[in-house]
């Protein structure tokens, strides 16, 4: 196990009454990306706020580098950085003028990089930040929270509202961030194929708490979705051993599920079914099914 950059231990937090962070433990290791999933209204941007020392834990603790970020912000946030979903820029500089400012609090920042980043967003140095675009507000947001070479960075939906150039861009630009300088990530996002296809770790929050975490690769193999065929019809879903959601009608239906596969299969034959096709869940049939909802539920929600 790496060396850990973020600890997060019984972390609870409550807002007029309104439990928003629930006993959350939370660890991120160096040189990793860690994927941070959820409905709106998980946690997941309470949880990153208490990261940055923008908010005190009701209960228990949060350490960064072995710091506590409220106590010393200057301690933690000197080595962080961070882009959050509003793209909080000063609306009155300039692109440059921007550069200049946030390097002036940085001694590490990396002039030829913030210069190499602005050529591949194709970002003009004078315009205003109030001219800019909403993709390029994020792309301006994105040189300055990594410009400085942070240990660890900070992404709450980084790509939220933003064309696929754009969101491909800033994707690349973080892979960077880690493959050249083995830098930490916590990206928070909605989308899960993009937190699929950057994240060596995931967690996934429900309703303030921690349902699942661990690495990408373990936490899809301990899920599948099995298509099912059985010899009767069936006018509501089969009962199934570790089934988690289960949608179809009739003779046909697809399950995802855990435990061992041979397990899955004797429940099936024991209802008279057999399982057609079987392979790994992805992350977003994982995270409908600790929501207890169906893809066919949520397009026609």
């Amino acid at each position: 196990m790496g060396q850990a950059i973020v600890e997060v231990n019984d972390l609870s937090r409550s807002f007029g009454g309104k439990t928003a962070l629930d006993g959350v433990a939370f660890r991120a290791t160096a040189g990793q990306v860690h994927g941070l999933v959820g409905a709106s209204g998980a946690g997941k941007t309470t949880l990153l706020k208490h990261l940055l020392g923008l908010l005190r834990a009701t209960t228990g603790s949060v350490r960064i580098f072995g710091l506590d970020p409220v106590r010393d912000p200057v301690g933690v946030l000197r080595r962080v950085g961070y882009l959050s979903e509003e793209r909080e820029l000063p609306e009155w500089m300039s692109v440059e003028e921007l550069m200049r400012y946030t390097q002036a609090f940085h001694p590490t920042w990396d002039a030829p990089y913030a210069r190499e980043l602005l050529d591949t967003f194709a970002l003009d140095p004078a315009r205003k930040v109030r001219e800019l675009s909403k993709g390029m507000r994020a792309q301006a947001g994105l040189i300055v929270a990594v410009a400085h070479r942070p240990e660890l960075l900070v992404l709450d939906e980084p790509s939220s509202g933003l064309d696929v150039v754009v969101r491909r861009d800033i994707l690349d630009a973080i892979v960077r961030t880690v493959v050249d300088d083995g830098r930490t990530v916590i990206f928070s996002s909605h989308l899960l194929d993009e937190v699929e296809r950057m994240s060596d770790h995931v967690t996934l929050m429900h309703q303030g708490r921690v349902a699942l975490t661990g690495v990408l690769d373990d936490v899809r193999g301990s899920f599948q979705r099995s298509r099912l065929r059985f010899g009767e019809h069936f006018d509501r879903p089969p009962a199934l051993d570790t089934a988690l959601v289960t949608e179809g009608s009739g003779r046909m239906w697809s399950v995802v599920h855990t435990g061992s596969p041979e397990q899955f299969r004797h429940s099936v034959l024991a209802q008279g079914g057999e399982v057609v096709e079987s392979r790994d869940a992805t992350l977003e049939e994982i995270f409908l099914a600790h929501a207890g909802r169906t893809r066919s539920q949520v397009e026609a929600a």
